[in-house]
């Protein structure tokens, strides 16, 4: 073997063992977004792309961080799980900021308000929160509306006898159009949508709960949390946020 040979490996040697005692760090390219694209407008697909207010918010955020969006849809209730085995880098569904879920991920700063409300037939005797009681009542699987009207009487719920759940909103929405349920408890945008969809449903005008979104990142993904975090508040702070969100819910 000659001199330059052994000079060559020699260096590779020394900048391999300098990596696993210094921890190499490989940048990542890309941002996956695991959600639930059954959420209008929040996500949903137009023709075989995923877009809507979480989509293109996670798009400027990518940007800002440098890397390419990858969307990932997948069930509602499997997202926060996806987020904690590191699948995925960030879920953004729509997703509440709630105790239970604060347990297993970490939480962004808020970018969007959204409010629980009552879908019913036009025809419906439900005419406010307190008629559900006793009646058969949908919600999207591990969603907040699940998990408030899962709880007992006691607890503001309706009791979890009288839950059914399904993955998506819209299977929901059709087993009230076929007179399956007697309510469906969903966000008020998808159910906007899904009342335009669907002739003879009604929203409820009492409002079921007030709740904050926000981006789920690993626990132990401080570095992440952090990035994002400030490329939010860049976002929020510019009016990108709002833009983006004005452009999908209006009057």
């Amino acid at each position: 073997m000659n001199t330059c040979k052994k000079v060559l490996l020699l260096l590779l040697a020394a900048a391999l063992i300098l990596c696993c005692f210094t921890g190499c760090k490989k940048e990542a390219k890309t941002l996956t977004m695991g959600t639930n694209a059954a959420f209008p407008p929040y996500e949903y697909y137009e023709g075989d792309k995923i877009v809507g207010i979480d989509a293109e918010i996670a798009a400027e955020i990518a940007k800002k961080l440098g890397r390419t969006l990858v969307i990932e849809d997948m069930e509602f209730g499997s997202i926060i799980t996806a987020v904690q085995g590191g699948k995925i880098d960030m879920g953004m569904a729509g997703m509440t900021v709630n105790e239970t879920r604060l347990q297993s991920v970490n939480f962004s700063t808020t970018y969007a308000t959204g409010i629980q409300v009552v879908i019913v037939k036009e025809d419906s005797d439900i005419e406010t929160i307190d008629d559900l009681m006793g009646k058969k009542i949908d919600v999207q699987e591990s969603t907040t509306g699940d998990i408030y009207a899962s709880a007992t009487p006691e607890d503001g719920g309706f009791g979890e006898e009288n839950v059914e759940r399904y993955n998506k909103g819209t299977e929901a929405v059709l087993a009230l159009t076929q007179g399956k349920v007697d309510a469906v408890i969903i966000d008020n945008e998808p159910a906007k949508a899904f009342v335009k969809a669907n002739e003879g449903l009604m929203i409820l005008e009492t409002e079921y709960a007030v709740e904050d979104y926000a981006i789920a990142i690993r626990k132990e993904n401080t570095e992440l949390l952090q990035q994002v975090d400030k490329a939010l508040k860049e976002l929020i702070a510019d009016g990108t946020v709002k833009a983006i969100v004005d452009k999908y819910i209006h009057d």
